[in-house]
């Protein structure tokens, strides 16, 4: 596809909003616009919440189960997402929430 297509008038400009709309996921425009978000999924997103959840469950079964005075263990640190920042939790989320997305960002994501 020529984007020229567009200035000679043999692509009509719906045509061209539609395309654009529509490039995949690892193009040079969607990287631009989300940054690394743009190489995760919704699938990458919710196996990284289910790896997170697992790491509490197993985290809460450990100190329930340990000696009572063996030290405490450490919180299991969250798997990473694209555009997080490094250990600060966003404000009214905790555990593994702290960087998943919320439905906005995800709608905006996608959109």
């Amino acid at each position: 596809m020529d984007l020229l297509d567009w200035h000679r008038g043999q692509l009509s400009s719906r045509r061209l909003s539609v395309l654009v709309q529509h490039l995949p996921r690892d193009s040079a425009t969607a990287r631009e616009l989300h940054g690394e978000a743009a190489d995760w999924s919704v699938t990458d997103y919710l196996l990284a919440s289910v790896v997170d959840q697992l790491a509490e469950a197993n985290w809460m079964f450990a100190t329930v189960n340990r000696d009572e005075d063996s030290e405490p263990l450490k919180f299991p640190a969250a798997v990473p997402r694209p555009g997080g920042e490094s250990n600060a939790e966003p404000a009214g989320r905790t555990g593994a929430q702290a960087g998943a997305p919320t439905a906005e960002e995800l709608t905006r994501f996608f959109l």
